[in-house]
């Protein structure tokens, strides 16, 4: 067993089982949803952080333009003066990444947790408190079945994080200028889901539903983000 079992795969699984075995009414969907919001309530002080941080950065960005103008024939003063900007404002320009590289493990690993054989019941890799079910009823709500893609599912997931991208853009006062890397970042909101649409299009629908839950969970989030930074620095 490889150290992604060990820290990722294995964990998942085992709460997905225990979660699907006691609350989620013995049911996939469910298990997936509430195992989602748990991750994401465990992992909250690191996705508000970087949130709020991905927003500061683009409230910046007339400090950043100016410092880029001034400093256009020394990139050695521009990158001092744009790093003292950051530390000012608490601002770690890397955080985006972070966000991303977390997300990306627990989507491989829940992904690998519905091919295992959560349909059939053969199922190994559970710590010895967590009891193997017999089965897994992997449809939800009588309508769709987690282990086989699902068209419907894989829309709502692409429209959930559009509108999770959108609540994530700054909108600047009336005649700002946007910059390359603004009209990018709006370029995204509209890029994101649809790169959504083309890799989940062959994955089981409960990749796509851990991606619905996931978004809604961060839009929400991000709600309250933008209306703390109203309060802190205006409009």
């Amino acid at each position: 067993m490889n150290w992604y079992q060990v820290i990722f795969y294995q964990p998942v699984l085992n709460l997905l089982i225990y979660v699907y075995d006691t609350i989620a009414l013995h049911s996939l969907g469910f298990a997936i949803i509430l195992v989602t919001i748990l991750i994401r309530v465990v992992l909250f002080p690191f996705f508000h952080r970087g949130a709020k941080q991905q927003m500061l950065m683009q409230r910046i960005q007339p400090h950043v333009k100016k410092i880029q103008e001034t400093h256009k024939d020394d990139i050695q003063k521009q990158s001092a003066a744009l790093m003292a900007l950051y530390k000012e404002h608490g601002i770690n320009p890397f955080s985006s990444f972070l966000l991303l590289i977390i997300q990306i493990p627990i989507m491989i690993a829940l992904y690998w947790a519905v091919r295992s054989g959560l349909g059939t019941g053969h199922i190994t890799g559970l710590y010895s408190f967590v009891p193997v079910p017999s089965g897994i009823n992997t449809v939800f709500l009588g309508i769709v079945n987690l282990a086989n893609p699902s068209l419907i599912l894989l829309l709502v997931a692409a429209a959930a994080q559009y509108a999770q991208a959108r609540l994530a853009i700054y909108k600047p006062p009336q005649g700002h200028v946007l910059s390359p890397a603004e009209r990018m970042a709006r370029q995204m909101s509209f890029i994101g889901p649809l790169i959504t649409l083309v890799i989940f299009y062959s994955l089981p629908a409960a990749v796509a539903l851990y991606w619905i839950t996931t978004s809604v969970f961060a839009s929400i989030q991000q709600v309250f983000v933008n209306r703390t930074l109203r309060e802190k620095y205006g409009s």
